[in-house]
């Protein structure tokens, strides 16, 4: 891991690997960078560069009114000029998503091009909901093969299947870190608190921020099962912008891993469309 300097003065770690066609990787609204794992070895000829947002992974945290989409979308521009790079594509993964179609508003120019990984200008509510039901909560499992276990359980019946037990240690193990009391979220839990508040305020309409993306490839990654992107929503991105590429994945809730066929045929595709 790298470190890079926030506008505020918070340190902000990164990493930047490969050589090639500069991709950043953001990831969902309480993971980390670790996240891009199972997709870092399908990709070739792209530096694959990776942050963790403020209060996530090994970033540090900060007041819990500084964990919003713009602010992170500065962050991540931060980023980029920290490492001299005027241009990116970027793959962003449910809340990565929204910090890219904000960076398409506010600094288009600064983009090659956008992946998005389940998520589109519509957040389906019931998606939200259990969102909340574990966000800025301790996991009750005291060991990763425990936690491993119940992710199992309750990503099946979020519409995960034919998911190996290897998989979700692996994700547990991204999630958490062990302490001598157990187990315990990699990201400050007062990030439940800027959720709440920003959900307090009108909700903003985010099909302009999707119709920005116009003039740059796009790519959309959908699983079948989510219950945070709909397929009217889906339908709607698909005419507004007939051009985008598309790959449904199969047996997958919120998020896809990113690894699965129909997942890296759309992002091979999507990469060759920026070469």
């Amino acid at each position: 891991m790298q470190n890079f300097t926030a506008r505020d003065g918070l340190t902000l770690a990164y990493r930047d690997e490969g050589e090639g066609l500069p991709v950043l990787a953001l990831s969902g609204l309480t993971r980390n960078s670790e996240d891009f794992n199972f997709i870092a070895p399908h990709l070739s000829r792209v530096r694959l560069i990776r942050m963790d947002y403020r209060g996530r992974g090994a970033s540090d945290w900060g007041p819990y009114q500084t964990y919003t989409v713009p602010q992170e979308a500065d962050d991540a521009l931060m980023l980029l000029d920290h490492l001299g790079l005027d241009q990116v594509a970027i793959l962003g993964t449910s809340r990565g998503g929204l910090i890219a179609m904000g960076i398409a508003m506010a600094a288009k120019e600064r983009l090659l091009g956008v992946c998005l990984n389940d998520v589109g200008p519509v957040i389906n509510p019931s998606g939200l909901d259990n969102i909340m039901g574990f966000l800025g909560r301790a996991p009750s499992a005291r060991f990763f093969k425990d936690a491993a276990e119940a992710r199992a359980s309750a990503m099946t019946a979020a519409g995960f299947h034919n998911v190996p037990m290897e998989r979700w240690d692996a994700e547990v193990r991204h999630l958490y870190a062990q302490s001598e009391t157990g187990l315990k979220n990699r990201y400050d839990p007062t990030l439940r608190d800027a959720v709440i508040e920003a959900g307090a305020q009108p909700t903003p309409d985010l099909w302009p921020y999707f119709d920005a993306l116009e003039g740059v490839p796009v790519a959309l990654i959908h699983g079948e099962n989510s219950d945070l992107l709909t397929d009217d929503t889906v339908g709607e991105m698909r005419r507004r912008n007939p051009d985008m590429r598309y790959g449904r994945v199969a047996d997958r809730g919120h998020v896809p891993f990113l690894d699965e066929p129909e997942a890296l045929e759309t992002i091979h595709d999507w990469l060759e469309d920026m070469r």
